[in-house]
């Protein structure tokens, strides 16, 4: 983009490098990257995986070009283009969460975390297409339709934060913000060959997120690099007074989570690797195998891995909605709470959304599933809340008696299927379910060059530990590549 600064992979660090330099402005990456999605998002290979773009985002670059050269940087998101998830609440800009019964509602106020972000001088360049509602890991909605795979453009990007997975990995912007309720950034994360993370319950604030589950829901960065998101979380992390749930994150935050990195962060550390979660089918292996390879990866780097077990963990992950029970209850009451407190919002409850018959139709079979539920008061949901507690309590107790530093899985089991077939796999519960948290960073390639993620799982509020692995493994092995359907456009 200029004779002394490349776009195309740049990390927060280089961006801000080159921004202190002059070697380029954040005017010019905004315009920068605003090309690469006017080609390549309905173009080209057609991703669709953003859903608007901020037409203040030039100004708001100028704005804080002139606060560097004035030597008022505000830290290193200072003028970096971000993409937000479209369940994030935005001024300016439609927040739909991927339902055309949405379209056009533009909220007062910005997200907690958009907030944040906006603070610390980041520049939300765009919103980012995803899986209606959140229901659902393929990517599609009735709003924008379907989101796809920078890497096999056929193949889901997995989801619900879908446009974000694919515009980061497009190089659509430095960082993006994705939501994850069972699964929504780590899936996106592995099938995109990113990093993510996903926060222990009450790191980051869910104010302002559309929500699906006041059990599960949390906000969180997906990023080409560990580093990026550390620095996105040492932007947001913390207490806010409009979500209760964070006050459990004071005392639990470091002064930096970017001073946890170091490359030989893998000494000494200790791995289990889950083979629970690694499955027992064919259709498993690949993954599998790709998963395994990276344990030996680690070895070699100087972590201690090992296969352990958990006893009793597949009953305290199951349930008669596949795991899905808290959530599936959840969906009614909390949409409904949360449109009733919007009141400029174009509908109101859930029962209105499928009343429109405007709901995708691969999504409503989940969404009236939800509707179903009367009442969350009964004794089979207190009986699941209940049991979460146990399988925190499992976990911990076998990360203790094996000395662990992290548990490692697959996120999901199978490769990114082809768009408009089932995905099968997921592991989202384990991370979900028990409030711990997880970095997914990328682990290879299937034989036919879709990426591969790995989970690295926590105690809670390790999630600077988390960082520490996932970087010293992702700078050991580099797996990190762009997709080569979205290169450079000097080159395209």
């Amino acid at each position: 983009m200029t004779a002394s600064f490349d776009l195309l992979e740049a990390s927060v660090a280089q961006i801000g490098a080159a921004l202190d330099t002059g070697a380029v402005s954040s005017r010019e990456l905004v315009t920068a990257y605003l090309a690469r999605i006017a080609t390549y998002d309905q173009q080209g290979p057609a991703l669709n995986a953003i859903s608007v773009v901020n037409p203040n985002a030039a100004a708001e670059a100028e704005s804080l070009d002139r606060e560097r050269r004035a030597g008022t940087a505000r830290g290193p998101l200072h003028g970096i283009p971000v993409i937000v998830k479209d369940n994030y609440e935005t001024v300016g800009m439609q927040t739909a969460a991927g339902s055309a019964t949405l379209a056009g509602w533009v909220p007062p106020d910005d997200a907690s975390l958009v907030k944040r972000l906006r603070a610390a001088g980041a520049i939300v360049v765009a919103k980012a297409n995803m899986q209606e509602f959140a229901y659902g890991i393929v990517g599609i909605g009735s709003l924008y339709g379907q989101t796809r795979n920078p890497y096999a453009l056929d193949c889901n990007p997995g989801g619900s934060s879908s446009g974000t997975g694919a515009a980061i990995a497009a190089n659509f912007a430095a960082i993006g913000m994705g939501s994850d309720t069972c699964g929504s950034i780590r899936i996106p994360a592995a099938h995109n060959c990113l990093a993510g993370i996903r926060g222990t319950q009450g790191l980051l604030s869910r104010a302002g997120i559309v929500p699906m589950s006041h059990t599960q829901d949390i906000g969180g960065p997906m990023a080409r690099c560990v580093a990026d998101l550390a620095a996105v979380l040492d932007a947001t992390a913390g207490y806010d007074p409009d979500d209760p749930q964070t006050a459990a994150s004071v005392g639990n935050i470091p002064a930096s989570y970017r001073a946890a990195l170091r490359p030989d962060g893998l000494s000494g550390a200790r791995i289990g690797l889950l083979t629970h979660l690694f499955g027992d089918d064919p259709e498993d292996a690949e993954i599998a195998g790709v998963v395994r390879a990276a344990g030996d990866d680690m070895r070699r780097h100087g972590a201690e891995v090992f296969e352990v077990s958990i006893p009793g963990l597949g009953d305290l992950l199951t349930d008669r909605f596949a795991g899905h029970l808290v959530l599936v209850h959840d969906v009614k009451f909390d949409l409904d709470a949360y449109l009733a407190s919007r009141p400029t919002a174009p509908v109101r409850t859930l029962d209105e959304v499928l009343a429109s018959g405007r709901v995708h139709p691969d999504v409503e079979p989940n969404l009236r599933r939800s509707h179903a539920v009367e009442s969350r008061d009964t004794k089979e949901y207190w009986q699941h809340v209940a049991k979460r507690d146990l399988l925190r309590q499992a976990v911990l107790q076998a990360m203790a008696d094996h000395r662990l530093d992290a548990l490692a899985y697959p996120p999901i089991r199978r490769k990114a299927n082809i768009i408009g077939e089932p995905q099968a796999g997921t592991n989202c519960h384990l991370s979900a379910n028990s409030g711990l948290p997880a970095l997914v960073v990328p682990a290879g390639f299937t034989t036919d060059g879709l990426p591969v993620g790995i989970e690295l799982m926590g105690r809670p509020w390790s999630e600077a530990l988390l960082l520490r692995l996932g970087y010293a493994y992702e700078q050991s092995t580099g797996h990190r590549r762009p997709p080569v359907n979205t290169p450079s456009l000097a080159s395209a």
